[in-house]
């Protein structure tokens, strides 16, 4: 489950901004999540509520915002919705793709305190 090692370095990111901004809390926290990305959305949930516990994220809502995909079809020139790695081309059918969004985890924002 790779989702415990994402959680833990969404964490490390939080405490970074924390020493350096100086707050002393965390109420929210938001993460920019692609749907090519490959993680489990619930079990990334349940690994962040597991690390947070007792630092400075404790008691954080952990709000996710999917990303759709999309790629770079070559045969159509054309940027295209893609549902999942490996999905031909809506458009032409074709299967020469290039991913262009969707493969991002961010932490896009935080609620402090």
């Amino acid at each position: 489950m790779h989702e415990m090692s994402l959680a833990e370095s969404v964490l490390g990111a939080i405490e970074e901004a924390a020493r350096a901004q100086g707050f002393g809390g965390v109420k929210t926290v938001r993460l920019e999540i692609g749907r090519l990305a490959a993680v489990e959305l619930d079990a990334l949930r349940f690994a962040f509520d597991v690390v947070k516990r007792g630092g400075v994220a404790d008691g954080a809502r952990l709000d996710i915002v999917e990303v759709p995909g999309a790629a770079w079809c070559m045969r159509c020139c054309e940027v295209v919705p893609l549902s999942a790695r490996g999905d031909a081309c809506p458009r032409c059918g074709g299967f020469q793709m290039q991913v262009s969004a969707g493969e991002e985890l961010r932490v896009k924002e935080l609620e402090v305190v």
